[in-house]
C-alpha cells in the first residue's frame, strides 16, 4: 500500500476538495461520499479513509491559509509542507470567482433561526488530541490573499447578534423550563445596552440567582470552526471564572447547535496569538 501521495495523486485530490468547496460556498447539494468513490478511481490504491483524511489535510492548508474550509472535514494540520500548499495556494490563486463566493458567505446576513425547540440544541464540547496548555508548532505564515476569511465572518455584525439574539432566547427558555420566569426576565443584552467593554454579552442566571456571564460565538460552519477572543474577554474570564460560560454557535444557517466551555479561556481553549499590538523601540 502507498504511503507518500505523488504530486499528480495530491493535484487530482485538491481539484475533487475544490469543486465541493465551490458547491459548499454556492449552497448547492453535493455528495462527499459520491466524491470519494468517484476519486478513488483516480489514485494509486488509495483507501476512503486515507482519502477522508487528505481531505482534512486540505481543509488544514485553508485553514493556515485564512480560507474557509468543506464543513465536515475537520482541518489536519500535519500534511505534507513540501507539496499540499503549494498546489492549494496555486488553484486558490487561479480562481477568482471562489474569492468572491467566500466574501459573499462571510457577509452574507443571517436571521435569528427558528427551531422546534431550542431547548435540544445543546451538546455535548468537542474533544481534541491537544490539550488546551499544549501549544502547536508555529502557524505557517504563507497567505495568498491579505484577508482571513474565517475572521471577517467572526466579524460579521449582523452574524454575531442574531447569535445573541438567539442565545437570549435559549437562556430565558432554560429558566422559565426550570420555574425561573422572575430571573428569564431579568436577562439582559450586555453587549447593546453597556456595549462591549465588559467582556461578554449576556448576563443571565443560573436557578440559585448567581449571575452568569456568557460570550457568544456564532458561525454558520461546523463545529470544529476556530473563533477568536479578545484579550479582554480572555482576561475577564480569568477574573470572573467561576461565572465565566463561552456558548460556542455553530450550524448556525442550516441546524443550531449549540456547546458551552466554562470558566477561563486559558484552561478551556487553545489559544494561537494571531497578531501583535507594535510599537517603534
Amino acid at each position: 500500500m502507498p504511503n507518500d501521495w505523488s504530486k499528480e495523486e495530491a493535484e487530482a485530490i485538491v481539484a475533487d476538495y475544490f469543486s465541493m468547496l465551490e458547491s459548499d460556498l454556492k449552497g448547492l447539494p453535493y455528495s462527499k461520499t459520491q466524491h470519494r468513490r468517484n476519486l478513488q478511481k483516480l489514485l494509486n490504491k488509495r483507501t476512503e479513509g486515507s482519502i477522508e483524511y487528505k481531505y482534512q489535510n486540505i481543509s488544514g492548508v485553508l485553514y493556515d491559509l485564512g480560507f474557509l474550509y468543506i464543513p465536515g472535514y475537520k482541518p489536519a494540520l500535519n500534511y505534507q509542507k513540501k507539496v499540499l500548499p503549494d498546489i492549494v495556494s496555486e488553484r486558490l490563486n487561479k480562481n477568482q470567482k471562489l474569492f468572491v463566493q467566500a466574501e459573499e458567505a462571510v457577509k452574507q446576513i443571517i436571521p435569528v433561526p427558528q427551531v422546534d425547540d431550542i431547548l435540544k440544541i445543546l451538546i455535548s464540547p468537542p474533544r481534541h488530541a491537544i490539550k488546551p496548555n499544549k501549544v502547536r508548532e508555529k502557524r505557517p505564515t504563507y497567505r495568498p490573499r491579505p484577508f482571513n476569511y474565517l475572521e471577517r465572518e467572526a466579524n460579521n455584525q449582523s452574524l454575531g447578534l442574531a447569535g445573541e439574539e438567539f442565545i437570549l432566547n435559549y437562556e430565558r427558555a432554560v429558566l422559565i423550563s426550570k420555574g425561573q420566569e422572575s430571573l428569564a426576565a431579568k436577562i439582559e443584552h450586555v453587549s447593546k445596552t453597556r456595549g462591549d467593554g465588559d467582556g461578554f454579552d449576556i448576563l443571565s442566571f443560573e436557578v440559585t440567582g448567581k449571575e452568569r456571564l456568557i460570550e457568544v460565538k456564532t458561525t454558520k460552519y461546523d463545529i470544529n470552526t476556530p473563533f477568536y477572543i479578545s484579550r479582554n474577554e480572555v482576561s475577564v474570564s480569568k477574573d470572573r471564572s467561576e461565572q465565566y460560560h463561552l456558548y460556542r454557535l455553530f450550524d448556525f444557517r442550516t441546524e443550531p447547535r449549540l456547546f458551552t466551555l466554562s470558566g477561563a479561556l486559558t484552561t478551556t481553549c487553545l489559544l494561537e496569538p494571531d497578531s501583535y499590538v507594535a510599537t517603534v523601540a
